[in-house]
């Protein structure tokens, strides 16, 4: 009997093969994600200093398409995505919080915080999961069981 990959499963096997094909390039990994919306959607997030282009992202979809069809991790049909995460993306990873210190971060909280559930500040460390950030003229850490998503923030 064929073995049945969970969500997580195939977002961390997709997550290794890509790592591996970028291995040499000064392309790095933001994310994968695996999901239903009426059709299975894989999507692989890239970026670079300066950003990333179409040629980056058909070469890794074309390198990373290769493997899937050799491993078929993959039971479903479903639509491949190699893409940037955008720019109001969610930082998730400690690297996204790393590479993003210094920069305006909205951060949303689960219960208030000094009566707001929207923190924006500059992101001065990250450490664990929490967060330090200054906001309103003050030095605050936001725990990481507090926080329901953090962005960069976009000022328009």
């Amino acid at each position: 009997m064929a073995k049945h990959y969970t969500k997580q499963d195939i977002e961390a096997k997709v997550e290794e093969l890509v790592v591996d094909i970028l291995v040499g390039t000064d392309l790095e990994l933001v994310d994968v994600e695996y999901v239903k919306e009426i059709e299975w959607y894989l999507r692989v997030f890239l970026d670079k200093p300066g950003g990333i282009d179409v040629d980056d992202c058909q070469a890794v979809s074309e390198k990373l398409e290769a493997k899937l069809d050799e491993l078929d991790p993959i039971k479903e049909s479903y639509y491949l995505e190699v893409s940037s995460p955008g720019i109001g993306r969610q930082l998730k990873k400690e690297r996204d919080f790393i590479r993003h210190l210094g920069e305006v971060v909205e951060v949303h909280t689960y219960a208030p915080i000094k009566d707001k559930k929207l923190l924006i500040g500059t992101l001065l460390g990250y450490n664990d999961g929490n967060l330090t950030i200054a906001a309103d003229g003050q030095e605050m850490v936001i725990l990481q069981q507090q926080i329901a998503q953090v962005r960069l923030h976009i000022d328009f």
